[in-house]
C-alpha cells in the first residue's frame, strides 16, 4: 500500500517532462492534492494524457496535464489497474472472493473513462497476467482462459466472444505490438512432451500457426516482442534445476522466432550460467542480453541472433535502452554493488559510471536524458527515495521518501520526443536537494572482501586478491579475468602478549635471495627469525629485553633472558644468531627432554627399544656436561 507522500510524488515524477527534452524543474503540481488516505497504486496512460490511483473505497482519475478531475469511480478494495493503449478504457482487478449465492465473482471489470461506466466484467482469479491485452489500435482484446484465447471487440463489448482458440497446454500468452498483430503462445513441456512456442495471426486464430519452435528444458517462458511486432523473444526456464546449481531453477535457452515464420534460432550465449535480463532495441533491430555467472557477460546482437559487440564480463543483470536506443544502461541491482555504466551505442564507448547503490527500480525519462533509480518499500524499509541522474554521470535531483511503493516518469509519445542530439548532451545545473543530500548522494564505497580465517582477521591481505570495484566489472583484462599485481614481501609482527612491552620494531622475513636459493629446499625458505620472548610482569633491560630472575645450579641471576638459561624454556631461533657454547646448551636440554618422555612411557609400562634404554643410560652423562657448560658461561 503506498502513502501519501509517494503518492504525490507520482505527479512530481510527470511534471518534470511537461517540457520535453527541457531542464527538469522538480516542484509540485499546485492544483494537486493528493489523498489524504493511504493509496495503494497508481497507473499513467500509455500516451501520458491519463493519471489514475486507487484508495481502499475508490479509483480517482486525472488528466495528467493539469491535474483535473475526470471520474471518481466507488469501488473498494481494487488492487490492480490499468489503462487500454489510447486510454478509452481502465481496467479494475480485485481479489477473488466466495460470493453468498455460489455464483462466480466478477472481480475483473472494465470501466469507459470518459462515462465511468462500466462495460463487461470477467472472473479472473491470478493476479500475474490478469489485464486484457489490447492492440495497438484498440480494435480487439485478448485473454487467456485455461487453454484458450478469447477475442473480443471493444467497441461492441456487449456481443461477447467474437474469436477463440483452444491450445492444448497452454499457459502464457503475449499479443504483439504494430499495426499487424500476432499472438504467441507457449505451451510448456509435459509427460515426455517437448515444450513448443507457436505464433498465429490474430485475424485468423482458426488457421495453423505461422511459426512455431519446439525445445526442451521449459516450465515457463518470458516473451518480449520487438517495437514493431515482426519478431520475438522467448527465454525459456525450469522450476527445478537437475543439476542443483541453482534453487530458482535452470534457465532452458533464449530463442528467436519472427512472425512471418521465415526464420527461427536459439541465441548462442557462450558462457555457463542463466540469462539474468535481454531487451529489445526500440529501433527492433538488434537485442542485448546479460547471462553467464558471475561476473555475468553482456553482449549485442542484430535480428538474426548474430554477435554485433560484446562488452565483456561484469557483475551485471539489468539492461536497458533508452528510448531512442542511443544509450544502453547496464548495472547490477538486487544482490550486486548497485553500480551502472552508460555507454553510447554509436561508438560503443562507455560514457560514464554512477553509483546507484540499493536501487529496486530504474528507468529511463522519455527524452532519453536522464535515469530515474528509486529505493522502494517492502523490498527496502531504510533509506527510500528516488535519485535521477544526468546521462552524462551527474545526479541531478535527490528526493527522500519514508515509504515508497512506486514512481515512474510520465510516459510521452515517442513522435513528441525530439530525437536524441548526435553528442552527449550537457548536463544541467543540480537541484538544491543534491547539496542538502550530499552525504547520501555520495555513499561512502563498501570494501568488500573474500572470507578470512580468524586467526588472519584484522590483518591486510595481500594485494594479490585485490581488485578495483568502481565499476561493475571492477578490473577486467580483455578475456575477462581480473589482473593481479606480484605481491610485496610480507611482514610479520610480533605476539602482543597484554601488559608487556610493546615491540619497538616489526621483523621482517629473510632476504627473498635466501628463500629462493636452490640446495636449501623448504628447510630455509620456511625458517622465520627468532622473537624476543615476552613474559608479563617483567621488568625491561636496557637494550629493550624483558629480564627475569632465575635459578641455575642454586645460583640466582638477573639479567636479560638468554638461550644460556638451561631452564628457561627455549625460543625456536636461527643457528647464526647463537654462539657455540649456547648451541651446546640447546642441544643438550633437547636430549634431557627426549630421555624424560621415554622415562614417562617406561612408568606407563609401555615397551621400549635398546637404543631407546641405552638414551635412557646417558642420562648423567649429559646432566654433567650441561652443568660444566653452565660454570664455564
Amino acid at each position: 500500500m503506498a502513502s501519501q507522500p509517494s503518492q504525490q510524488y507520482a505527479f512530481r515524477a510527470q511534471k518534470k517532462l511537461g517540457l520535453v527534452g527541457g531542464t527538469p524543474n522538480y516542484v509540485t503540481l499546485d492544483n494537486f492534492n493528493g489523498p489524504d488516505v493511504p493509496a495503494r497504486a497508481y497507473q499513467y496512460s500509455s500516451d501520458g494524457r491519463l493519471f489514475a490511483y486507487t484508495l481502499p473505497t475508490s479509483v480517482h482519475i486525472y488528466q495528467a496535464e493539469g491535474a483535473q478531475l475526470l471520474q471518481e469511480l466507488p469501488l473498494p478494495n481494487i488492487v490492480e489497474i490499468n489503462f487500454s493503449p489510447r486510454g478509452t478504457y481502465i481496467s479494475t482487478w480485485e481479489r477473488p472472493v466466495k460470493l453468498e449465492d455460489g455464483s462466480q465473482h466478477k472481480n475483473l471489470r472494465v470501466f469507459s473513462v470518459s462515462t465511468g461506466e462500466e462495460l463487461v466484467a470477467f472472473t479472473q482469479k491470478s493476479q500475474e497476467g490478469w489485464d486484457l491485452q489490447y492492440t495497438i489500435s484498440e480494435s480487439h482484446a485478448v485473454r487467456l482462459v485455461g487453454q484458450e484465447i478469447q477475442v473480443f471487440r471493444p467497441a461492441e463489448w456487449s456481443k461477447g466472444v467474437v474469436d477463440k482458440l483452444k491450445v492444448e497446454g497452454a499457459t502464457t500468452m503475449s499479443l504483439s505490438p504494430g499495426l499487424n498483430p500476432s499472438v504467441a503462445v507457449f505451451v510448456p513441456e509435459k509427460k515426455g512432451q517437448p515444450a513448443c512456442v507457436k505464433i498465429y495471426n490474430l485475424m485468423s486464430l482458426a488457421g495453423a500457426p505461422m511459426s512455431q519452435k519446439t525445445f526442451f528444458k521449459a516450465d515457463r517462458s518470458t516473451i518480449k516482442w520487438n517495437t514493431i511486432g515482426t519478431q520475438v523473444l522467448v527465454l525459456t526456464q525450469t522450476d527445478v534445476d537437475q543439476a542443483n546449481k541453482s534453487y530458482y531453477g535452470e534457465t532452458g535457452g533464449l530463442y528467436m522466432l519472427s512472425a512471418s515464420g521465415t526464420f527461427d534460432c536459439r541465441v548462442t550465449l557462450d558462457k555457463e550460467g542463466p540469462v539474468h535480463d535481454f531487451a529489445w532495441s526500440p529501433n527492433s533491430k538488434e537485442f542485448g542480453v546479460v547471462y553467464g555467472y558471475m561476473p555475468a557477460k553482456t553482449m549485442l546482437f542484430d535480428q538474426r541472433a548474430k554477435t554485433l559487440h560484446d562488452f565483456g564480463s561484469a557483475f551485471c543483470n539489468f539492461i536497458a535502452f533508452n528510448p531512442q536506443g542511443r544509450l544502453i544502461a547496464l548495472a547490477g541491482f538486487g544482490n550486486l554493488a548497485g553500480n551502472l555504466d552508460i555507454h553510447d551505442r554509436r561508438s560503443l564507448n562507455k560514457v560514464t559510471s554512477i553509483n546507484a547503490a540499493n536501487t529496486s527500480h530504474c528507468e529511463w525519462s522519455p527524452d532519453g536524458r536522464f535515469l530515474l533509480t528509486a529505493t522502494l518499500s517492502p523490498r527496502l524499509r531504510v533509506d527510500n527515495g528516488i535519485k535521477i541522474w544526468h546521462c552524462s554521470g551527474p545526479l541531478m535531483h535527490v528526493q527522500l521518501i519514508d515509504e515508497l511503493y512506486q514512481t515512474s516518469w510520465r510516459p510521452a509519445p515517442i513522435d513528441a520526443v525530439p530525437q536524441f542530439p548526435q553528442s552527449i548532451p550537457p548536463a544541467p545545473a543540480p537541484s538544491p536537494s543534491v547539496q542538502e543530500n550530499a552525504h547520501i548522494a555520495k555513499p561512502a564505497p563498501m570494501k568488500l572482501g573474500s572470507y578470512r580465517p580468524p586467526g588472519a582477521r584484522g590483518l591486510e591481505a595481500s594485494s594479490v586478491y585485490k581488485r578495483d570495484e568502481g565499476t561493475p566489472s571492477g578490473t577486467n583484462t580483455p578475456n575477462g579475468r581480473y589482473s593481479r599485481s606480484p605481491a610485496p614481501d610480507r611482514v610479520r609482527t610480533r605476539r602482543h602478549v597484554p601488559g608487556a612491552p610493546t615491540s619497538p620494531s616489526p621483523v621482517r622475513s629473510p632476504d627473498p635471495e635466501k628463500r629462493g636459493r636452490k640446495g636449501k629446499g623448504k628447510k630455509e625458505g620456511a625458517k622465520k627469525e627468532a622473537t624476543t620472548p615476552v613474559i608479563p610482569g617483567t621488568p625491561a633491560a636496557e637494550d629493550g629485553r624483558p629480564s627475569l630472575e632465575i635459578q641455575v645450579n642454586g645460583k640466582a641471576t638477573n639479567g636479560p633472558l638468554s638461550p644460556a638459561n638451561g631452564s628457561v624454556p627455549q625460543t625456536p631461533a636461527d643457528s647464526s644468531s647463537l654462539d657455540p657454547i649456547a648451541k651446546k646448551v640447546r642441544n643438550l636440554n633437547k636430549k634431557l627432554k627426549a630421555i624424560e618422555e621415554l622415562k614417562e612411557k617406561s612408568k606407563k609400562g609401555e615397551r621400549l627399544e635398546a637404543t631407546q634404554l641405552k638414551k635412557i643410560e646417558t642420562e648423567a652423562e649429559i646432566r654433567n656436561e650441561l652443568a660444566k657448560l653452565d660454570i664455564s658461561s
